[in-house]
């Protein structure tokens, strides 16, 4: 907004003398202010005074500037109230922030405008003064004159801001016509660019056109070369018809000829199915025959098995082989002459334990800890026995087969449960491992009969294969334990 102010040519003693007096000590020009004809509160707007001039907005900016840099340095009490809060902002904030008071004050205040303007001027040095004497350099800037001028207020002030505010708006001028003429050129380049384009995007359609008309010609060229092709396909296809109702009529000849050769193969196959059946009865009488013949031997292989058993004079056995290794060969560890060929192979299958299981006099040796710790660690010792060897209890009720469990042990534990019937429990001795008394177990046992060793231990799995039994690893048991 412009700054207004009373028209300074009514305040007493301010003239450009005493403004230059002012750059030395500003309060020696404030005596006559004091009087209330030189108050602007008291003026009025009586004949004779002249309104504040409207200043370019440059100009006022700049007035602002220069105020509140000086600010700062006035005394306190020199300071008016209003901008006594704004003096202490920092400097980038002191202008923009304070600019409505700075202006309202420069305009209310003439004593607060003449002790800026007394600073500024001594900033400013040989500027200053030449404004104060009513004249402009004209290598100098006009805004900064303007600014001067407005706050000394020489004789001539408010032509000095009239002139600055006439080349602040034909710099303005210029810089809009410097702008408009820029911005011809660049149409007049742009203009010159898209005829440029033009041509020789027209060159292109030519040469398209040219292209186009060269496709035409070749296109209505093969167009009649289609047609002459058309009309001499149709003459092979008329030709085609003749023969392929020629070759039906031969189909149907050869079909009837098939449909009585598939009758003669249906009567010979027939012929074949009736030979078959009389082959299938002569063979289920072969069959017959064969049974026969093999219930008789096994008959007599039976007869003589009890004849050789009362000729041996051997009685009924109350004890197995696993049951002298238990109860001697536990004591006396030593190493037995190997077993004899190997009876199976191993493998990891979970049904292959049921397979085993099934096979006439089996014998289940399990290695007790290896199992239970892989099962079910979690529990005590005393806890794992208890549950592997009811697990067993079950399996033997269920299959009738021999099964044995042997644990780790200097002496045997007290407090077990009975053992369930058919389940043997055995704990190695001292200065022999579990490992070592199952190998024991295996090599007394007679040739042929079928030995299950249960233990995922790579070296027991391999000494026991040797003597001819059937490693299978833990897992196998704990799904069978599981799915009982």
């Amino acid at each position: 907004m412009p700054l207004t102010e009373p028209y300074d040519d009514h305040l007493p003693q301010e003239d450009p003398v005493a403004l230059d007096g002012a750059v030395g000590n500003p309060d020696d020009n404030v005596v006559s202010d004091t009087s209330g004809a030189s108050d602007p509160t008291t003026a009025g707007d009586g004949p004779g005074v002249e309104p504040e001039p409207t200043l370019p907005e440059p100009v006022r900016q700049r007035i602002v500037t220069l105020t509140a840099a000086v600010l700062p340095t006035l005394p306190a009490d020199e300071v008016p109230v209003p901008l006594r809060r704004v003096a202490k902002f920092a400097p980038n904030r002191r202008a923009r922030l304070g600019a409505p008071a700075i202006a309202a004050q420069l305009t209310a205040d003439p004593l607060f405008r003449q002790r800026v303007t007394a600073r500024v001027l001594a900033d400013v040095g040989d500027l200053g003064a030449a404004v104060v004497e009513g004249t402009a350099p004209a290598a100098a800037d006009p805004v900064e004159v303007a600014a001067l001028a407005y706050l000394a207020r020489p004789r001539g002030w408010r032509e000095l801001i009239d002139a600055s505010g006439a080349a602040v708006r034909a710099e303005a001028d210029s810089a809009v016509v410097a702008e408009l003429v820029r911005e011809a050129e660049q149409r007049a380049t742009r203009a010159e660019h898209d005829r440029a384009v033009a041509r020789v995007e027209a060159e292109k359609l030519r040469d398209e056109l040219a292209r186009v008309r060269e496709e035409l010609g070749q296109l209505r060229e093969e167009s009649r070369q289609v047609a002459r092709t058309l009309r001499e396909t149709q003459a092979r296809e008329r030709k085609a018809t003749e023969l392929l109702a020629t070759e039906r009529g031969r189909a149907a000849r050869a079909s009837a000829d098939v449909d009585a050769e598939l009758r003669r193969a249906r009567a010979r196959l027939a012929e074949a199915e009736a030979a078959a059946g009389v082959a299938r009865a002569s063979a289920k009488e072969a069959r017959s025959v064969d049974d026969a013949r093999l219930w008789l031997l096994l008959e007599t292989i039976g007869q003589a098995a009890v004849g050789l058993r009362r000729e041996l004079a051997l009685d009924p056995v109350d004890k197995l082989p696993a049951d002298f290794v238990a109860d001697a060969f536990a004591e006396q560890p030593g190493t037995a002459p190997p077993g004899p060929a190997a009876r199976a192979r191993d493998t990891d299958d979970p049904a292959r334990l049921d397979q085993l299981l099934a096979l006439p006099r089996a014998h289940l040796v399990v290695d007790g800890y290896n199992v239970t710790k892989r099962g079910f660690g979690e529990m005590s010792l005393e806890q794992q026995r208890k549950r592997l060897i009811t697990g067993l209890g079950g399996i033997a009720a269920q299959t009738g087969d021999e099964v044995t469990v042997v644990f780790d042990g200097a002496e045997r534990m007290h407090g077990l449960p009975p053992a369930p019937r058919g389940v043997r429990v055995l704990f190695s001795r001292k200065g022999e491992t579990a490992d070592e008394l199952i190998r024991r177990l295996v090599r007394a046992e007679p040739a042929g009969r079928p030995v299950v060793v249960i233990s995922s231990d790579r070296e027991v799995a391999d000494g026991v294969r040797r003597h001819g039994a059937y490693p299978l690893g833990a897992d196998s048991l704990l799904r069978r334990l599981a799915r009982s």
